[in-house]
């Protein structure tokens, strides 16, 4: 038997699980997590500039040349892809156009895993662990943030199979978990590209912004945080309310029975 204030408070948590759960998935598989915008990126597409978008999709390309082509084309970087703005058409022989494409690269497992340099670009400069480590723990983190998540949700089926609430504690449990990684997620990152961009500062006449996606992980964290908390309220005040149901139960049939005088509270018995 559940009381219709757990019975609400399950409803919201699973419908703020839900909602968590597709924002990560959805700032996962987006590519907007940072973005920086020029002033006229068909005009930096020149002679040396087209050199530098080739370089960009080159499975050769280092962080310094990939960087330099996101701050003149009007870059965006996911945590799978970086993509730039370029003409449709930047041969030599053609005219300036306004008409742009966007071309985009994913990172390979290895580039995510790859060692980040003290100079960026300069592989003799040294291992910058800092970047390194922020750069690995972003991409693996809204992999465990899902992946716990989804763990709860199993939990949480099980414990409606077996029509008990008290399973429900370990669902809000890794919900909790899954909102720490997912927190962990956005400090990482903004850490990364702090710390990238006192390497390589940005050009006068561009501006960089946390995107969408970034926005969207911002929110799937305290949205887990809430789902955490009800799941876990719910669960262990129902389970409080059935044991004092259950004590008054005993006392009642003890009474009954003579055993007890009536006066007895069951709490204290």
């Amino acid at each position: 038997m559940m009381d219709n204030r757990f019975a609400t408070a399950l409803v919201i948590a699973c419908v703020l699980s839900l909602i968590s759960t597709i924002y990560m998935a959805a700032s996962l598989g987006t590519d907007f997590w940072y973005e920086y915008h020029t002033l006229s990126p068909a005009e930096n597409i020149t002679e040396a500039g087209r050199s530098i978008w080739e370089e960009f999709v080159s499975e050769e390309a280092d962080e310094k040349t990939y960087t330099d082509a996101l701050f003149r084309c009007n870059g965006t970087v996911g945590l799978w892809r970086r993509c730039i703005t370029v003409p449709k058409n930047s041969h030599w022989y053609s005219p300036p156009e306004t008409d742009m494409t966007t071309n985009c690269i994913s990172f390979s497992l290895s580039d995510q895993f790859m060692e980040k340099y003290i100079e960026p670009g300069n592989h003799n400069s040294g291992t910058d662990l800092n970047r390194t480590y922020l750069w690995r723990l972003q991409f693996l983190l809204p992999f465990v943030s899902l992946g716990l998540m989804c763990f709860g949700a199993l939990i949480g089926l099980c414990a409606c199979a077996c029509r008990s609430l008290y399973p429900a504690i370990a669902t809000g449990v890794l919900h909790f978990l899954a909102g720490l990684c997912t927190l962990g997620l956005v400090g990482c990152y903004v850490a990364g590209i702090e710390l990238l961009h006192k390497k390589l500062p940005l050009p006068g006449d561009v501006r960089g912004e946390f995107g969408w996606s970034f926005c969207l992980a911002c929110v799937s964290a305290p949205l887990q945080f809430m789902a955490a908390a009800l799941f876990i309220w719910a669960a262990r005040t129902n389970r409080k309310e059935f044991t004092l149901l259950k004590a008054y139960r005993v006392a009642y049939l003890e009474k009954r029975s003579g055993k007890i005088p009536f006066t007895t509270h069951p709490r204290n018995h």
